[in-house]
């Protein structure tokens, strides 16, 4: 039977509704901004005031092919999707290791164990002594300086054990009546339970790799063959150099820098944004889960 709405309740929901609408244009506009600036004629998105909701002048995608001469471009594209699929093995394996032993409520030191980990989320040694150990196991200038240090993430482990001790008891009792190792049962029985969570962890991870470049600039000073496309993003932004020089056969190639920079946004951002869609169905659910069970 249908309960019919209260006063309060309708009041609530177009007040979020409203609330809801009005940060999806502040998050849209930006994003349409400069797709429509980087499709633009360059003179007049120079001479533009405001916003850009619609192409100026006659649509063009000289921006994108200006963009794609730059070599940098597919050797960032290259080295990220490196990065983001290394870490996203490498540190949800050891989210769920290390939640699923934080869980078990057979092991003593669990609480102590635990009360340690969520330390280091609150304080840590800082950017200076990361980059002492970095160089000190002389991993500058190699690709495992940009895996190692971000390996362990307190907070995936917190939503991996936070899951994983809601599944109940019984279903590990019987695997291991069956014969089933903690391997077995971690694998086979546990982590099924949790695909939800483990792919909201996926998410985070892969949207947090993508978008990183700080730790490029930090860990390899030298090796720029190694650069992650955000930082072949940030010399296009800050300095535009190699693509300048790559459209010296067009005229008027400075008015053109601005909208290198535009399409450099666009082409930087749209395989995560293609991607995100995918996996949103288990965000809602694999982060509820994670956060509230237990």
């Amino acid at each position: 039977m249908m309960m019919k709405s209260s006063f309060s309740r309708k009041v609530f929901v177009f007040v979020n509704t409203i609330i809801m609408l009005i940060l999806c244009v502040i998050c849209i506009v930006p994003m349409w901004h400069v797709t429509m600036a980087s499709i633009s004629e360059p003179a007049l998105v120079d001479s533009a005031k405001g916003f850009i909701l619609r192409p100026l002048g006659k649509p063009s995608l000289k921006a994108y092919s200006l963009i794609m001469t730059y070599k940098g471009i597919w050797t960032g594209y290259r080295n990220t999707l490196f990065y983001v699929v290394a870490q996203c093995l490498l540190t949800s394996m050891l989210s769920v290791f290390a939640g699923y032993i934080l869980s078990r409520k057979r092991f003593r030191y669990r609480n102590a164990l635990m009360g340690i980990i969520a330390f280091t989320m609150l304080f840590n040694g800082g950017m200076i002594p990361t980059y002492m150990v970095v160089k000190n196991l002389h991993l500058l200038d190699s690709y495992l300086a940009l895996l190692v240090p971000g390996a362990m993430q307190v907070f995936y482990i917190i939503i991996m054990r936070t899951a994983i001790a809601g599944i109940p008891d019984s279903l590990e009792e019987s695997a291991r009546m069956d014969g089933a190792g903690e391997l077995t049962i971690m694998w086979k029985v546990i982590l099924p339970l949790c695909k939800a969570t483990f792919a909201v962890i996926i998410l985070f991870i892969a949207v947090a790799k993508w978008n990183e470049w700080f730790p490029a600039l930090l860990y390899l000073p030298t090796a720029k063959d190694k650069y992650p496309l955000q930082m072949f993003m940030r010399d296009i932004l800050i300095q535009s150099t190699d693509v300048t020089n790559a459209a010296d056969a067009m005229n008027n190639t400075a008015l053109y820098k601005t909208l290198a920079k535009y399409a450099s946004i666009v082409v930087s951002t749209l395989p995560i944004l293609c991607i995100y869609p995918f996996v949103q169905k288990y965000f809602v659910s694999g982060i509820m889960v994670g956060s509230i069970k237990g």
